[in-house]
């Protein structure tokens, strides 16, 4: 699943990812090569400015650049037990809980016709009521809670924070009246460091994401993205497809914040994971809808391997994951953030306040590059001599 969410308001011409479910670049999630051959020439530099430049996107664990440093013996040793021990292990019931669920998912909606939305073909079991829908839904969270332990994820920490208010006055808080206080979220914000953030995401709220429509055809992952309510985005779709989609995602939206059985949105405005260090300019889709959004914030503490994928690629990723004894995943959970009517009549204004807001509880350097230049970063990385003249178009 990939996590690569793009403004849903602007026009796409640019294309990118994020795990299967909108994800970024990835092995399993995009099966468009990362980059097409150009005219326009990678900038010759080195590798500390490369760095410098893309903060954002550079490794700094045991395994260095691109997961290819040089590793001291013992981590060779380690490594080489994992592959043979744990790595199968982890493999054989990863899959048996990922076949198990969608076995759970196809007998639960045998005989249930799938919600559509005829213009955009978008189709999922999300909104299917009853029992039923109950039963999709813990089994959901829970196999996805032991699907994160077997993948290392034994512990993790979610603290609630009440952020400092000085940006927001008391007599503005109390203008918005009590009744704002049991409102719901229309949407979870997070920011995007791995496609582990999805299987937490599924663990704790079991949200709706944004995925690449290719992905409701997956085997298996296909049924579960339906059952997730998945809104599936054609990468290469015309501007009036686009257009379509973001109205399909706002009303999801709008819907979640007035319903509360309605399927929550789960979105990363990011539009790309970084190494969890940094959080990227926001992309205002998620906030068209002008409804109130739950800010949540990941990190991934490590001593040998980062679980971040920024610039190292997926399989190489997912192979030293599996080795990987112990993984550490901590979550800090902001207020629902309710914006202000200046807010609402500028989606530009909420997303870059509920931005600001989670890079300083997140501890996090806010920047502004994006995924073009993480795609030149990775051509750079890679030896590439050309690019793309697109990735020198900026997105909105």
């Amino acid at each position: 699943m990939e996590s690569e969410l793009k403004d849903l308001n602007s026009k796409p011409p640019h294309k990118p990812k994020s795990s299967e479910l909108v994800h970024e670049e990835g092995s399993t999630k995009d099966d468009r090569p990362l980059l097409k051959p150009d005219s326009i020439p990678v900038p010759s530099e080195s590798i500390e400015e490369l760095e410098k430049k893309f903060a954002a996107y550079v490794r700094r664990d045991a395994y260095g650049t691109m997961g290819r440093g040089e590793l001291p013996v013992k981590e060779k040793v380690l490594l080489g037990l994992a592959l043979v021990t744990l790595v199968p292990i982890r493999v054989v019931v990863g899959m048996s809980i990922l076949i198990f669920y969608y076995l759970i998912c196809r007998i639960f909606t045998l005989f249930s016709t799938p919600n559509r939305e005829d213009d955009q073909g978008q189709e999922d079991y999300a909104h299917m009521g009853g029992w039923k829908r109950t039963v999709i839904v813990q089994c959901g969270r829970f196999l996805s809670r032991v699907m994160l332990f077997v993948l290392g994820f034994h512990w993790i920490g979610e603290t609630y924070r009440i952020p400092d208010t000085e940006s927001k006055s008391s007599a503005e808080n109390e203008g918005r009246g009590q009744s704002e206080e049991s409102e719901r979220p229309g949407a979870i914000i997070s920011n995007h460091v791995s496609y582990i953030d999805i299987l937490y995401h599924m663990s704790s709220s079991f949200p709706s994401f944004v995925a690449k429509r290719s992905v409701g055809k997956i085997p298996l992952v296909g049924l579960i993205s339906k059952c997730l309510g998945c809104v599936y985005v054609q990468r290469e779709s015309k501007a009036s497809d686009f257009k379509g989609v973001a109205g399909v995602v706002t009303e999801r939206i709008r819907e979640a914040h007035q319903n509360k059985s309605a399927p929550i949105m789960m979105l990363f405005p990011e539009g790309t994971t970084t190494n969890g260090d940094y959080l990227l300019p926001f992309k205002t889709g998620a906030f068209l809808a002008k409804a109130p959004v739950f800010p949540v914030i990941l990190r991934y503490p490590y001593q040998r391997f980062s679980p971040a994928w920024d610039s190292i690629t997926g399989v190489r990723h997912v192979i030293f994951l599996l080795c990987q004894f112990v993984n550490h995943l901590e979550v800090i959970r902001l207020p629902i953030y309710y914006p202000s009517q200046q807010e609402k009549d500028d989606p530009k204004l909420f997303a870059n306040n509920v931005r600001t807001l989670m890079a300083r509880e997140g501890n996090m350097v806010m920047s502004d590059i994006g995924l073009a230049e993480k795609r030149i970063y990775h051509a750079a990385l890679n030896g590439n001599n050309s690019l793309p003249s697109v990735l020198h178009q900026k997105d909105d």
